[in-house]
C-alpha cells in the first residue's frame, strides 16, 4: 500500500493523489492548475494507460479538469463519482474543452498573421467526450467494492452539488487500513445544499486547507445587504451586473432573488428582470433540480414539497445564444445580469463589463473569491481603467463586494470536521497555499494532539507501515511557465502511450513487430532531420 502526493500540495489547485493497493493504481482527483503556480509538481509514476481507476471528489475543474488529458494519454479505466458530479462533469468538461479549442483557434489566427508558432489545445472536445464515457455514478452512502482489497463510499462534503468526501477501506496481505479524502469541505448553512457530513473513524485523513489560516467574516445579513444594493442601483436608474460562477454560486443567487421577490422585500421595483447569461449556468441549474432529492437541504426541499422550484424565480430570462446575450444591453430597464465567469477572466461577463463599467448609475457586485491576477481582483482593488477586447474602459460604476458567501469551511469549520473523526493516526494537509496548509497542520498538532503533515509534491507514504518513505522538498517554479508547456505535456502523454504500446506488443508476429519498428523508425528519422 503506497500513497504519493502529486498536486495541490502547498497550493490550492491541481488536486491529485496517487495510490497503489493490491497491484492496482488509483488517482484521487486529477485537476487542472489555475491561477498562480508556485511549486513544481512531480509526474504520475506510471503511464496514463496503467491507471486502473479514478475516484473524483467533485466536478470543479481544479479537481476534474485534466481527466480528458488522462484519456488522451491512454487511460481507459473507470472514473467513479457521485451521480450529481457525473452530471456536472458532463457540462463542465465539455465547456473546458470548448474553451481550449476556442483559445487555440483564436491564437492560431493571430499566429498565421504574424508568423508565430501553432498553438495546440491542452485537449480536444473528442477527448473530453471520451473521458465522460468512463464515468461510473454512485449514490451517497452507497458502499461498494472497487476491486478485492478496496471498498469505497462517497459521503456529502457540502461544498458543491454532488461534492463528496471519500472513505476507503483497504486490505492487503492481511493489513487493513481506512483512509478518508475530505475533498473540499463545505461551509455551514449554505443555501440549497446540505451541511457537510463527517465520517466516524479513520486511520489516515487527507484533508483540504483552503482557509486553514482564516475565519470567514460573519455575515451581517446577506439578504438585507443584497436588497440594499438592488434598491440603491435601481433608484439611480442603473443595472446590477454580477460576475458569478456558473455552477454553484449562480444557483445560490437565484435562490436569494426568489426570496426577495416572494417576500416582497423590494416592492417599489416589482418583478424586475433577471438575465442569466451563461449557457453553462443554464444547464447546471437544470442539473441542480434533477438532483434535488439527494443533495438539497431541508429549507430548499420545503419549497419542493410545496410544489415550488426553490431557484425558479419570476422574471428570469435565460440567454442561450450569442444574439440573446448581445440584446441584453439594449434593454434599458433597471435589471440584474448574472453572467460567468466569476473572476471576469473569460466568458460573456467581459462583454457586459465593457458595456456597463463606465456608467456611474450601474453596480458591479462581486459575490465570490477573486484570485490574485484576475480581472475581477483588479476591479475590486480599485483599478481606474481595465482593458477589455483591446480597449481601455474607464471604471465609473459602483463596485461592491458582499461578504459572507463561501463554499469552503474556514479554520473553525475545518478543525470541527477533523476533531469529530475517531482513531486518526495521521492527518495529511493539502489543497491550501503554503501559509494556510502549514497553519492548519500546526493547529491540528497543537490543539488536537494529532500527528499532522503538510506534504510537498512527490512525498511518499507507506500506508501499511504508517511511515513517510520520502519527504519531498519544495521545488519552487523559478520562472513563469510558458503556455507551450501544455503542448509538451501532450507530447509526453503520447510518448507514454507509445511506451505502453511497445510493452504490450510481445506476442505479435515477427512481421507485425518489424512493421511497427519500421514505422516508428521512419517517424524518428523525420523529426531528426528537422
Amino acid at each position: 500500500m503506497k500513497m504519493i502526493f502529486i498536486g495541490a500540495t502547498h497550493e490550492v489547485t491541481g488536486s491529485c493523489t496517487y495510490l497503489e493497493v493490491c497491484g492496482k493504481r488509483i488517482l484521487v482527483d486529477f485537476g487542472m492548475e489555475q491561477g498562480r503556480d508556485t511549486y513544481e509538481n512531480v509526474k504520475i509514476p506510471c503511464t496514463p494507460g496503467q491507471i486502473d481507476y479514478v475516484l473524483l471528489t467533485h466536478a470543479h475543474i481544479d479537481h476534474s479538469g485534466l481527466l480528458p488529458l488522462l484519456f488522451a494519454g491512454g487511460f481507459a479505466g473507470e472514473i467513479h463519482a457521485t451521480e450529481a458530479t457525473a452530471s456536472l462533469c458532463e457540462i463542465m468538461l465539455r465547456d473546458s474543452a470548448h474553451i481550449q479549442e476556442f483559445e487555440a483557434e483564436w491564437r492560431n489566427r493571430k499566429a498565421m498573421r504574424n508568423g508565430g508558432d501553432p498553438y495546440v489545445p491542452l485537449y480536444t472536445m473528442d477527448e473530453a467526450l471520451g473521458a465522460l464515457k468512463l464515468f461510473v455514478p454512485h449514490r451517497y452512502q452507497e458502499k461498494f467494492t472497487l476491486f478485492p482489497g478496496m471498498d469505497v463510499r462517497f459521503i456529502d462534503a457540502g461544498h458543491l452539488l454532488g461534492s463528496a468526501s471519500i472513505e476507503l477501506w483497504l486490505t492487503e496481505n492481511e493489513v487493513q487500513k481506512k483512509l478518508i479524502f475530505s475533498g473540499d469541505i463545505g461551509n455551514l448553512n449554505q443555501p440549497l445544499i446540505r451541511d457537510p457530513q463527517v465520517p466516524q473513524e479513520a486511520d489516515y485523513v487527507i484533508m483540504e486547507s483552503t482557509y486553514g489560516n482564516r475565519l470567514h467574516e460573519k455575515p451581517k445579513g446577506y439578504l438585507p445587504g443584497l436588497v440594499n444594493v438592488l434598491r440603491e442601483t435601481f433608484s439611480r436608474g442603473g443595472s446590477l451586473i454580477i460576475p458569478s460562477f456558473a455552477v454553484g454560486r449562480t444557483q445560490e443567487m437565484l435562490y436569494y432573488f426568489k426570496q426577495i421577490k416572494d417576500q416582497k422585500l423590494l416592492p417599489e421595483f416589482g418583478d424586475f428582470p433577471i438575465y442569466m447569461d451563461s449557457p453553462l449556468a443554464i444547464e447546471a441549474t437544470d442539473i441542480f433540480m434533477r438532483n434535488k432529492e439527494s443533495c438539497f437541504d431541508e429549507e430548499a426541499l420545503s419549497y419542493v414539497q410545496r410544489g415550488e422550484n426553490p431557484i425558479g424565480v419570476s422574471g428570469l430570462i435565460p440567454a442561450v445564444t450569442s444574439e440573446a446575450s448581445k440584446a441584453i444591453n439594449a434593454d434599458k430597464r433597471p435589471k440584474v445580469i448574472l453572467s460567468a465567469s466569476g473572476m471576469c477572466d473569460a466568458g460573456r461577463i467581459k462583454h457586459h463589463l465593457k458595456h456597463n463599467l463606465w456608467k456611474p448609475e450601474n453596480t458591479i457586485l462581486f459575490v465570490g473569491y477573486q484570485a490574485e491576477g484576475s480581472l475581477g481582483r483588479k476591479i475590486v482593488e480599485g483599478a481606474h481603467y481595465v482593458t477589455l477586447f483591446g480597449e481601455n474602459v474607464q471604471i465609473k460604476a459602483q463596485i461592491v463586494q458582499l461578504q459572507g458567501m463561501s463554499g469552503h469551511a474556514d479554520q473553525k469549520g475545518l478543525m470541527s470536521w477533523i476533531s469529530a473523526i475517531h482513531g486518526v493516526q495521521k492527518v495529511f494537509v493539502i489543497h491550501g497555499a503554503a501559509e494556510s496548509a502549514d497553519c492548519l497542520r500546526d493547529k491540528i498538532w497543537y490543539d488536537l494532539g494529532l500527528d499532522a503533515y503538510a506534504p510537498y509534491s512527490g512525498a511518499e507514504f507507506d500506508i501499511a507501515a504508517g511511515k513517510i518513505t520520502y519527504d519531498a522538498p519544495p521545488v519552487p517554479i523559478t520562472q513563469k511557465p510558458k503556455r507551450s508547456a501544455a503542448t509538451y505535456d501532450r507530447l509526453t502523454q503520447t510518448l507514454d502511450r507509445l511506451t505502453a504500446l511497445v510493452q504490450s506488443s510481445r506476442g505479435l508476429s515477427n512481421k507485425e513487430l518489424a512493421k511497427m519498428a519500421d514505422q516508428l523508425g521512419e517517424l524518428c528519422s523525420k523529426w531528426n532531420r528537422r
